[in-house]
């Protein structure tokens, strides 16, 4: 049996997790529950999966859910300190983090530091704090399993093999909604449009990152660091159909690729039981259906979130932050109606070119950047 801490339990992943947990209640056991303010579903969750402690971000939302679940016996938590205290409860083998935005870097932190195996859906945190997560990992001997479907496809395509072999990573992406269109097709497009991604369901805000391609250069930069691998041999791919979740190339020109239908559950699935692979019930590829599948290179004229996210990795250091903190404050602007579309590219790139770098920044100076970084946007929104 495995005991299982779930931050972000409520949001898209985190929901998927708990069908998992649900088709395999003899092997996993859910430890602990954390999530924003949805105090609902929470209190959902804990009636059906019974966790010793739950925590919700907001003192308030924890506060209301402590008086709907007072019938039982879970505890209840609230903020950093609840994040803190179930991601390094005894009990507690994995950690999947779930939770969305640079929240996620202390309870990773402490979690790896607790020797907890770290289940990744949480972008933000190697993103923005790879060159601390990473080595920290490795010097506490603490598996990292990507839950994302294009990075589990690369650790899959890696498996028996030599990392020092591979010579490219490509990285595939649907192209989102709106692939194919020029600047001038996407002036007026509305949260809406943006909002239908033709493969995956998802969160709101991940799926306009999608629909920018800011979602394929966040990836990119994570996959710098799971990897320990070279920007220059990380290819990004458009591939429309989301059948292959992304490949990898050796030295001999041999090219592993993971396949599967878009089903979130797969990737979570593998890392919460890897290395076994267990059955999971869903629609297969069918490839007499399917007939063909194709490629396409990236649009980073038109999509100018993919080309900054490697300007923002190459310079490195406080860089990265920007970029994801940028993008986080204007997407939220787009989903609220007060930005343009194409301005949210446009918001990155302005944040970027205000920063002075921070070569190797602490915890603290990652969210002080994410902090000034906010500030910053909504000084310029306001004047």
């Amino acid at each position: 049996m495995k005991h299982l801490t779930i931050l972000g339990s409520t949001g898209s992943i985190g929901t998927q997790s708990l069908e998992v947990v649900r088709a395999y209640k003899d092997k996993l056991e859910i430890t602990a529950l954390a999530a924003g303010n949805n105090v609902e579903l929470m209190e959902k969750q804990i009636r059906e999966f019974h966790p010793q402690k739950a925590v919700m971000w907001s003192e308030t939302a924890a506060k209301q859910l402590k008086e709907k679940v007072s019938d039982l016996s879970v505890e209840i938590l609230d903020g950093m300190e609840g994040l803190l205290e179930v991601s390094t409860m005894p009990q507690t083998d994995v950690v999947l983090t779930a939770i969305v935005g640079m929240i996620g870097i202390r309870p990773t932190i402490a979690a790896i530091e607790n020797k907890k195996t770290i289940a990744l859906a949480n972008k933000e945190t190697l993103v923005t704090a790879g060159h601390i997560i990473m080595p920290l990992a490795k010097k506490m001997g603490v598996p990292i399993l990507p839950v994302d479907s294009e990075h589990s496809a690369i650790f899959q395509s890696m498996n028996g093999e030599k990392r020092e072999q591979v010579s490219k990573i490509l990285l595939t992406a649907s192209g989102g909604p709106f692939r194919g269109r020029t600047r001038k097709e996407l002036e007026n497009v509305t949260v809406e449009d943006a909002l239908k991604h033709p493969n995956w369901s998802m969160g709101r805000k991940i799926t306009v990152d999608s629909a920018t391609l800011v979602n394929k250069g966040l990836e990119l930069m994570e996959a710098k660091w799971l990897f320990d691998t070279e920007l220059d041999r990380i290819q990004v791919v458009v591939h429309p159909q989301s059948i292959i979740h992304s490949m990898v190339e050796y030295a001999d020109g041999a090219i592993m690729a993971q396949l599967g239908t878009p089903d979130m559950k797969l990737p979570i699935q593998y890392a919460l039981f890897y290395p076994d692979r267990l059955p999971m019930e869903g629609e297969r590829v069918d490839f007499y259906e399917l007939s063909r599948i194709t490629f396409e290179k990236p649009d980073k004229e038109t999509f100018k979130g993919l080309d900054l996210a490697y300007k923002a990795a190459q310079k490195g250091g406080s860089m990265p932050t920007v970029y994801n903190a940028a993008n986080e404050k204007a997407v939220a602007l787009f989903l609220d109606r007060k930005i343009r579309f194409l301005q949210i590219a446009e918001i990155i790139e302005m944040s970027m070119e205000h920063h002075n770098v921070i070569e190797n920044p602490n915890v603290e100076q990652i969210l002080l950047t994410e902090s000034e970084t906010y500030d910053y946007i909504m000084q310029r929104m306001e004047s």
